[in-house]
């Protein structure tokens, strides 16, 4: 599982920075992509990555200011030129409002779609589970923002323990479909009367992983709900400690406030975007130092760095 991120610019791209998106890889568990927000221009650092556009199964916004979703129609469209390959469905998670948007914009533009639309609009009264399957659960709740924003929480499912081969080959089981229904905590009995209990044979579950990857918000008690014992938190940093009341006017975070959260929370790792395009290289060493002073394990991202989970 990793996180790529597409876009780290708050409300205006930069020439280093573009506008809010990324891409939560989940290749190796699911073989599918998640995106989180499609600004503008999001196309164009797919381009720049390995991401094919038909892996992409979900996409989840946070909120319909412009700089978040402006990119959607135009990644819609570009999605549907795979002649020559699987046509794949999309599921879309959004604020009330999200359908009138792409399906306008594709309307107005004359743009069809060769694979469907499944949308899932989110509003304030529907909170909590949002998505279900067997490998993930999908949380939203509401941020402090301007406008109506969402906070997502990815859980992903315990893990099946591992299965001691050796130890199961050392007990005379034969290599092979026997070894599968251990694997799956079936108790077998083998030719010779003898009873393997699958759960000597297999380490206790893993947890799975948690990704809490809020949208635009003041500091709110939401965003440390979701966080609780994340593994990564990806939070905004639109502002700088010094500018509180100036984050708390527009709805935004300081970076410190960014680390309260994560430190309240409890969560492993916590990477700052949504970078103010105002704030110079220096600046960004800055942002980091500080917000380290509260929660040191903290990086502030950039356009299209990738991170395990």
């Amino acid at each position: 599982m990793q996180i790529q991120f597409l876009g780290t610019s708050a409300g205006q791209p930069s020439k280093a920075r573009n506008v809010s998106s990324l891409a939560l890889k989940l290749l190796d568990e699911i073989n599918q992509i998640w995106l989180f927000d499609c600004g503008e221009g999001t196309q164009n650092r797919i381009l720049e990555t390995t991401i094919k556009p038909r892996k992409i199964t979900k996409i989840f916004i946070t909120h319909l200011h412009g700089d978040h979703i402006f990119g959607l129609p135009g990644f819609l469209s570009s999605r549907s030129f795979q002649a020559n390959e699987e046509q794949t469905d999309l599921d879309i998670y959004g604020p009330m409002g999200i359908k009138s948007f792409i399906l306008t914009s594709l309307r107005v533009t004359g743009t069809r779609l060769p694979y469907r639309l499944c949308f899932h609009e989110i509003e304030d009264g529907k909170l909590g589970k949002v998505m279900e399957s067997d490998t993930f659960t999908v949380y939203a709740e509401k941020l402090n923002h301007t406008v109506f924003c969402l906070g997502y929480r990815i859980v992903q499912k315990d893990l099946e323990g591992s299965l001691d081969a050796e130890k199961l080959l050392a007990a005379g089981v034969p290599f092979g479909p026997l070894f599968g229904k251990i694997k799956k905590g079936q108790d077998i009995i083998l030719d010779d009367a003898t009873k393997i209990i699958a759960s000597d044979y297999l380490s206790p579950p893993r947890p799975g992983k948690v990704v809490t990857i809020l949208g635009d918000t003041r500091l709110t008690e939401s965003s440390v709900q979701l966080a609780a014992n994340a593994d990564i938190l990806v939070h905004e940093s639109t502002y700088g400690k010094e500018d509180s009341q100036i984050a708390k006017k527009h709805g935004h975070s300081t970076n410190v406030q960014a680390a309260q959260v994560a430190k309240k929370a409890g969560a492993k790792y916590l990477l700052l975007n949504h970078i103010s395009p105002r704030f110079l290289s220096r600046d960004i060493k800055q942002l980091r130092y500080d917000a380290s002073r509260v929660f040191p394990n903290v990086r502030v991202v950039n356009d299209l760095e990738e991170h395990e989970v």
